[in-house]
């Protein structure tokens, strides 16, 4: 089995037209294109099944403001506003803690 590397998008979509062209030999499109098995039959299925656009990286990827629900937009103000009090929680405890320090010193 071959290591993990990463590969671009264009290295995916070759791959799998080289794998289709040759009648689905993974086995052969493994060793030339040094990317695993599993890997190769993973992208024909998603190309097969979805198109190109199957193929790209969407890890991380985060929909604009624009796109998303009423629903999705509240979730995500509330989760920035918990965020936000949780840092000035930990905030006031920290100043708490230093005039607690600077009283005992005196």
């Amino acid at each position: 089995m071959t290591k993990g590397r990463t590969t671009t998008f264009e290295e995916r979509v070759q791959a799998v037209m080289d794998c289709i062209q040759n009648g689905k030999d993974y086995q052969n499109i493994m060793k030339t294109h040094r990317v695993s098995y599993q890997q190769i039959y993973s992208w024909v299925r998603k190309f097969e099944k979805d198109g190109m656009d199957a193929l790209m990286d969407r890890r991380g990827r985060q929909k604009p403001v624009a796109e998303l629900t009423d629903t999705e937009r509240f979730a995500l103000e509330l989760k920035r506003l918990e965020k936000e009090n949780e840092r000035l929680r930990m905030e006031n405890d920290f100043l708490k803690k230093l005039e607690e320090i600077e009283r005992r010193s005196r």
